[in-house]
């Protein structure tokens, strides 16, 4: 596969999760509006059946971080 090839899915991925994302936690903060500050971790898991050959280093990645409300 081209390095293009994979930066075009790669980004393609990461803008659709980050819609999905952002529609969720927004939808999260507006059903909930007593709750402070959402504490998060992102997760990147790959779900590829690789057979009897794994990789040595499976490919895993968190994220944590805080998202906090609008102040008015």
């Amino acid at each position: 596969m081209e390095e293009g090839t994979s930066r075009d899915d790669i980004r393609r991925l990461l803008k659709t999760f980050g819609v999905k994302a952002d529609e969720a936690i927004l939808g999260h903060l507006a059903r909930n509006p007593r709750v402070g500050p959402l504490r998060l971790r992102l997760s990147l898991e790959d779900l590829t059946d690789y057979g009897d050959g794994p990789p040595e280093r499976p490919l895993k990645l968190e994220v944590a971080g805080e998202v906090r409300r609008q102040e008015l």
